[in-house]
């Protein structure tokens, strides 16, 4: 296991802290928590919109898990990729569509909305926005501006997890295979 920038809690320290603060088992345990509990307002804060974004969101969890699957590879975040090759395939997703995420231009497994919002996603990273036409694209498929909304949050979200991954040297969980399921790295 990599030695993270801000060293891991123990999990029993972790869980302790996150009894304390609001953080729920199941995140604290991980170690993108274990590291972030060292400060427990800050990890409730994070913890808050994860859990709203994850578990009480009117974004489809299909759109929102390419959206992340799509960050985790750009940006290089093998924690990001790792954990969401895990939660899309329990949602359902099929492995062959988070696979193509890797070049969803040349893919045909996409269907017009799933295209806009990987299109979406990458403008984000590219120049900091969705442009003008993507918008229009995104709001033919989110017919509710909550779904609109959702969207913008998810993608600034999981960017922002991504470089708090990346910066602090999060390591996976152990025993977890990195770069699911081939161990490809995108570069």
């Amino acid at each position: 296991m990599a030695s993270p920038r801000i060293p891991l809690l123990s999990k029993e320290d972790a869980l302790r802290a996150g009894v304390e603060c609001g953080v729920p088992d199941a995140l604290a345990e991980l170690n993108v928590f274990r590291v972030l509990l060292h400060h427990p307002k800050l990890a409730r804060r994070v913890c808050d919109l994860l859990t709203g974004l994850l578990f009480d969101s009117k974004l489809d969890v299909r759109l929102r898990e390419l959206v992340i699957l799509r960050l985790g590879w750009r940006t290089e975040s093998d924690y990001e990729w790792t954990q969401h090759w895990r939660v899309a395939l329990q949602l359902g997703l099929p492995e062959a569509d988070c696979l193509a995420v890797r070049d969803w231009e040349a893919s045909d497994r996409f269907s017009p909305a799933d295209r806009a919002i990987l299109a979406a996603t990458d403008e984000t990273l590219d120049t900091g926005a969705i442009s003008a036409e993507t918008w229009s694209l995104c709001e033919e498929h989110l017919d509710d501006i909550d779904e609109r909304l959702e969207l913008v949050v998810a993608i600034g979200n999981w960017r922002m997890i991504s470089s708090l991954l990346r910066s602090l040297e999060v390591p996976l969980e152990e025993g977890v295979e990195s770069w699911p399921p081939d161990g490809l790295r995108p570069g």
